[in-house]
């Protein structure tokens, strides 16, 4: 059952709007260290105070005032900023090889199993009727969108005979040399979905037998790919979004394996009931189908490189204990 949405603030937004100096000077009243206040207004004016003010709270003493702790700096505030932006691009990185692995999975089996590379386009195989026929019209539209744009760049042949590297695409291809089937194959079909609309699809794969032999080919039970997939998409949102990650609340967190067939934490307090509302399990779970999709990953050294030199605040935010890669799962990764 769908839940009630919440009721709107009674409160009038009037906070003015400020210039770079101003901001600056806010800053500085408040007791942040700004040693060079035209280095912290060109940070300001590329970064965007409010993009980056959430990453001064740890900073600051709690009270109304937003005052800050003696000895904060502003530099601590960007360093702050730059680790997690540099948390995203790893945490994309595990994130793009677990969704492309998902999509092909999904129209490997689907097409080979039912004989029919179209088979996405049969509501036999889905159990929301609703949900699959807004699936069919958003292939068809993102079709009709490719023809109304003008012709993609075709492969053409320089001066000297040799080939210029200048392809359309697939989809560009499917609708300019075929007139049937009305919409493109499922390999096709997959490229064109969000990470959210590819989760949805596989949720809504009617039989079970279909879900679970999708889940194992990327070393995972179907239970915990339909509850892994829906935290990877508010992830990878916020990631492509550039939000903040390193201590966000995600509202949605994966399902701890039951079973040993899955890598996991090998130590009994290995993942504290504190930890299990925090990025922490999400990027256990990642490094988990890294373990299957791409068992020589070097991600988790990298992971490991990005928190090592972190202080005790940044992993706490995450919820990673003060000595997570000692653990066999990790260690393994990292000798």
């Amino acid at each position: 059952m769908p839940r009630s949405p919440r009721a709107r603030g009674e409160l009038t937004y009037e906070k003015p709007s400020l210039t770079l100096d101003e901001l600056v000077a806010r800053l500085a009243d408040r007791g942040l260290s700004i040693p060079d206040p035209d280095r912290a207004r060109r940070y300001l004016r590329h970064i965007g105070y409010y993009r980056l003010s959430p990453y001064a709270i740890p900073f600051q003493q709690g009270g109304p005032d937003h005052l800050f702790h003696e000895g904060a700096a502003f530099d601590d505030v960007l360093d702050l900023y730059v680790f997690d932006r540099a948390l995203r691009l790893v945490v994309m990185d595990a994130l793009e090889r677990v969704e492309v692995a998902v999509r092909a999975a999904m129209t490997d089996h689907m097409s080979t199993a039912y004989a029919d590379p179209h088979w996405y386009v049969d509501s036999a195989n889905f159990g929301d009727i609703g949900k699959h026929t807004k699936l069919l019209r958003m292939v068809q539209r993102t079709c009709e969108e490719q023809l109304d744009r003008s012709p993609e760049q075709p492969s053409r042949t320089l001066d000297d005979g040799r080939r210029a590297l200048a392809h359309p695409s697939a989809l560009e291809h499917y609708l300019t040399t075929y007139g049937l089937p009305d919409l493109p194959p499922s390999w096709l079909m997959v490229e064109t979905l969000t990470i959210g609309q590819l989760s949805s699809v596989y949720r809504n794969i009617k039989r079970s037998s279909d879900r679970t032999a999708i889940a194992r080919s990327i070393g995972l039970p179907a239970r915990l790919l339909e509850s892994w997939m829906p935290t990877y998409v508010r992830v990878r949102n916020i990631c492509a979004h550039h939000g903040r990650l390193w201590n966000v609340g995600l509202g949605v967190y994966p399902a701890i394996p039951n079973s040993r067939a899955v890598p996991w934490l090998e130590g009994e307090d290995a993942l504290p009931s504190r930890s299990t509302r925090r990025l922490y399990p999400v990027l256990v779970s990642l490094q988990a189908v890294l373990d299957s999709v791409s068992p020589r990953s070097s991600w988790a050294q990298r992971l490991h490189a990005l928190l090592h030199p972190r202080p005790p605040m940044n992993l706490a935010g995450m919820g990673v204990p003060e000595h997570w890669a000692d653990d066999g799962f990790w260690r393994r990764h990292l000798a």
